[in-house]
């Protein structure tokens, strides 16, 4: 009898678990049998294996083969497994010695000639790993540098079968004759899903810091509307943007995420993890350093949202924008139960999806950009009379954003149309992203120092509880946010919403603590309701 273990991880969401694979050989008629809660794509490796071994130059044992995938209560899917049961059972044939398997991590799917193509989930597989305490794992060598990027790991990358049988029986390691040049690698195609990339609006580098493409100055204007823009990205407040058609909305939603400051190293391995397995991660570049963009269309269904699918959730475009923005255009056109479903994320950071086949939690703090039109032909405004849409079409097109929704939305503002002297005035440029840039970056430093030792990175995750107790204002500065919280205004929780910006003003202006000017910019940014204060912050400065 022949007994050989080796290791893998099966993912449940962007979390790992790591899976004992086990091949006994005994004497009998020969068969295969795959047993541990194994998906469709995971029992059909018994066809992959048995082929790329014998076309590596391997001899398969011809007696009845098991093997298991430990704990079996865990389900089991992909491809991932195929290279830890190849080396189960050339260990348990004693091709391979056993002792030498029996602690490292093996990720990796087998093609039928024996090469190691990639799959989804690498990093957090290997996060996985580590976290468990094995230091040696195996992975295909495209995917080797995002292995990499787990700190205490030592990483092999093979690129097929015979490669890595070499190294563990200390053999001569072969040379894999390399592709047609010119042709794109196919294995690269597996760490990447069909149907997805830029063209969907679900990518990490669209509107990248260092994407020249996406300038501040582009926007003519909109003085309130860049400011809100800089609140945002210094506090992480939600923004909400009403204007008509062509009036400049899309354009600073795009330019948003290259406000925000780079990840931290921490930040950019959590959102390469779940664009990992989401199959996100773009080929040669391992690790996600900039903020994410996601702006999916508004006929995405709930599942594409939030996460979900059959069989085990994937994540959604709330998890794919985490530390990033999540830009909803024509806000209003979305099913309304879509809208709502974003309320738990927007406050606890995470969302979690309960299935049959378990329950799965995804990583979801971004900053939110809702973009609508003031009504369904866009031309509704107080002080002019182009909309020829009737009062209860506006009011019924208005209130497809529920007022939950609304209130955890802490900056809104008017989009105005841009004027003819504004377009064509010379020098009407503003402010280029580099400078308002610095200027968040500065702020969000004010922030990390005011509150280190406490569990929260920006204004807008404190709660309303510590900042009343905790972090004061000026004396009466509050004032004038008191009395719309009396005439009914603002709720509770607007006047919490209200001193969270008004404090990523004073960060901005670099005050030691909110005045009354600040109140009264963030009471505007919150109302729409004109203060007497200027509205851009290098006015203020």
């Amino acid at each position: 009898m022949g007994f050989a273990r080796t290791c893998s991880v099966a993912l449940v969401g962007v979390e790992g678990v790591v899976v004992e694979v086990q091949a006994d050989l005994e004497p009998g008629v020969a068969a295969f049998t795959l047993v541990g809660l194994p998906d469709k794509s995971l029992t059909e490796s018994r066809d992959r294996v048995r082929a790329a071994v014998v076309n590596s130059g391997g001899e398969w044992p011809q007696k009845k083969l098991t093997v298991g995938l430990s704990p079996a209560s865990v389900p089991k899917a992909g491809s991932g497994f195929d290279l830890a049961v190849a080396c189960a059972v050339l260990g348990a044939a004693e091709r391979i010695d056993p002792r030498v398997l029996a602690d490292i991590v093996m990720i990796g799917e087998l093609g039928l000639d024996g090469r190691v193509r990639p799959v989804r989930g690498i990093l957090p597989a290997v996060l996985a790993a580590a976290d468990a305490g094995y230091e040696q794992v195996v992975v295909p060598e495209c995917a080797a540098a995002e292995a990499s990027l787990v700190p205490g790991v030592s990483v092999l990358g093979v690129r097929s079968l015979r490669q890595l049988i070499a190294v563990l029986t200390e053999e001569p390691v072969p040379e894999e004759e390399p592709d047609e040049q010119g042709r794109p690698d196919p294995l690269l195609a597996g760490l990447r899903v069909p149907g997805t990339g830029a063209a969907t609006g679900i990518h990490s580098v669209g509107a990248a810091q260092h994407d020249h493409d996406h300038d501040l100055a582009d926007v003519v204007g909109q003085t309130s509307a860049r400011t809100a823009v800089e609140v945002a990205a210094a506090g992480g407040h939600h923004l909400f943007l009403e204007g008509p058609p062509g009036a400049g909305k899309t354009m600073l939603a795009e330019r948003l995420p290259a406000v925000l400051p780079r990840l931290t190293r921490e930040e950019s391995l959590e959102v390469t993890a779940v664009h990992s397995v989401a199959g996100l991660l773009p080929p040669g570049k391992p690790l996600i350093d900039v903020a994410p963009y996601c702006a999916p269309h508004h006929s995405a269904t709930m599942q594409s949202l939030v996460g979900g699918g059959p069989g085990i959730a994937r994540p959604g475009a709330v998890s794919l924008a985490h530390r990033g923005v999540l830009f909803l255009d024509e806000a209003p056109e979305f099913h309304s139960q879509t809208l709502d479903a974003l309320r738990q994320p927007l406050e606890s950071g995470h969302v979690v999806i309960a299935r049959s086949a378990g329950v799965v939690r995804f990583p979801a703090r971004f900053l939110m950009v809702l973009a609508a039109n003031p009504c369904p032909c866009g031309r509704f405004s107080q002080r002019d009379s182009l909309c020829e849409c009737p009062p209860s079409a506006i009011r019924r097109y208005q209130s497809r954003l529920s007022g939950p929704l609304l209130d955890r939305v802490d900056l809104r503002v008017e989009v105005d149309p841009v004027t003819r002297a504004q377009l064509t005035e010379p020098g009407a440029r503003g402010e280029s992203t580099a400078t308002v840039a610095e200027r968040v970056r500065q702020a969000r430093e004010r922030t990390a120092a005011r509150l280190a030792g406490t569990p929260w990175r920006t204004n807008s995750e404190v709660p309303g509880r510590e900042l009343r107790s905790r972090y004061h204002p000026v004396a009466g500065a509050m004032d004038e946010a008191e009395r719309n919280l009396e005439r009914g205004a603002l709720t509770a929780r607007g006047i919490d919403r209200v001193l969270r910006v008004a404090w990523t003003v004073a960060d901005l202006l670099g005050h030691d603590r909110p005045d009354a000017v600040d109140v009264a910019l963030a009471l505007h940014l919150r109302t729409g309701v004109p203060r007497g204060v200027p509205m851009a912050i290098g006015a203020l400065t």
